[in-house]
């Protein structure tokens, strides 16, 4: 039998002497994989290896002697098919080929070896892939993949989900303090001014602290009532404070219940909405306190709650920084009420009062990996909001 028919035509081999395969096969079944790296790296597939194949038996028109065979196994050989012309390359003449192997790498068709991949350390579960040696992918899905937040991530790596809001927003709300405590030094429509600018951080920022953005209808409707609260408070005097504040407080929170009504949304959505608009307009309303209290009241407690942030904001550990912003808030209103005050004392401790209101609007505004929004916002807003019933309860009784 001649060899054009042993070897059917090679449209690729035109022109260059015809060559004579290798002994071995191709497994139909075996496909071309990927082995670079993928987006799952959780997961690798076992490739189990098959023997090197062994040269079949002498038959007519082969060379017979191991040497020969092995001689001309080392000649170049073209793809039979066009999409394997990319798939390998063949050795050079007289390179060095390595010792068969039956437990080795998978030899193919042409003769060269895979090379086997470097075995992968599992990680722990719940670790990070990243300290596993692999990037920080996830497993490939077909919906999309949901965004892992900061605290899902903080509670999956034993770490607190609470982070302060910092120095900036403890800047700013110094500066609001101050500003609520030079206007009402000068009177009641100075401290207007600040007193709306609060109001409506404190919406705002309540919105946003909750996962509520945006929110614009709720939004308007808590400072709306902050508004209300003034403008009733203004015309009704300082000595009707308290009727004002909780007047309008009533009304907000019937007109809100009236408007989640009509709402077309799931229950649960309503109710979520319901209380968080109330507890927004609630929060909005109380800090009208500040222009119903006393104005030595409100100076002493804007200094204090300044210092209480500042000295809270310094890097200090936990216990250290908590002690150190109520000794701030105290000296503060030491200070503020020797100066306007009847005396030290009366101002320490309304200044610790406010103190202590203050940090814990900074707790409330550190939940659950805030965003940068909610720091500027509800971090500036939130000590200054829950310091104003302290202020004006313990200004009408120490001033």
């Amino acid at each position: 039998m001649s060899s054009d028919q042993q070897h059917p035509y090679d449209p690729y081999a035109t022109g260059q002497q015809h060559q004579e395969p290798r002994y071995g096969y191709q497994d139909p079944d075996v496909t071309q994989t990927w082995e670079g790296q993928t987006w799952d790296t959780q997961y690798q597939p076992v490739v189990r290896p098959y023997p090197a194949p062994q040269p079949p038996a002498h038959h007519a028109g082969q060379p017979a002697h191991p040497a020969a065979y092995q001689a001309q196994a080392q000649q170049p050989v073209h793809p039979a098919h066009p999409s394997d012309r990319t798939a390998h390359f063949a050795p050079q003449h007289g390179a060095p080929q390595p010792p068969a192997d039956p437990y080795g790498p998978v030899a193919n068709a042409y003769g060269t070896q895979a090379v086997p991949l470097p075995a992968e350390t599992p990680a722990a579960p719940g670790a990070p892939l990243a300290a596993a040696g692999g990037p920080a992918y996830s497993t490939p899905t077909t919906t999309g993949n949901a965004r892992v937040t900061d605290a899902q991530r903080a509670r999956a790596e034993g770490r607190s989900p609470i982070i302060a809001p910092g120095m900036q927003p403890a800047a700013l709300t110094a500066v609001l303090g101050g500003l609520l405590a030079a206007g009402a030094a000068v009177g009641s429509y100075a401290l207007l001014v600040p007193v709306v600018l609060l109001q409506a951080v404190t919406a705002a920022g309540w919105f946003r602290l909750n996962g509520m953005w945006p929110a614009r209808q709720g939004i308007a409707l808590a400072f709306a009532g902050g508004l209300v609260a003034d403008v009733v408070l203004l015309a009704a005097g300082r000595e009707h404070a308290p009727a004002a504040i909780l007047g309008t407080l009533g009304v907000w929170v019937l007109l809100t219940l009236v408007l989640q009504l009509r709402s077309h949304a799931d229950p649960d959505e309503r109710m979520y909405g319901l209380m968080a608009t109330v507890t927004s307009a609630a929060l909005t309303i109380v800090a009208t306190g500040h222009l119903g209290s006393a104005p030595d009241a409100v100076v002493v407690g804007g200094l204090a709650v300044a210092a209480a942030v500042l000295a809270r904001a310094l890097p200090l550990p936990g216990p250290a920084s908590l002690v150190a912003a109520l000794l701030a808030a105290a000296g503060a209103g030491i200070a503020a009420g020797g100066a306007v005050g009847p005396d030290a004392v009366s101002g320490a401790l309304l200044g610790l009062g406010a103190g202590v209101c203050a940090l814990a609007g900074l707790r409330v505004a550190s939940y659950d990996y805030p965003s940068r929004f909610v720091h500027m916002t509800a971090g500036v807003a939130l000590p200054l909001a829950l310091a104003a019933p302290a202020v004006h309860l313990l200004g009408r009784v120490l001033f």
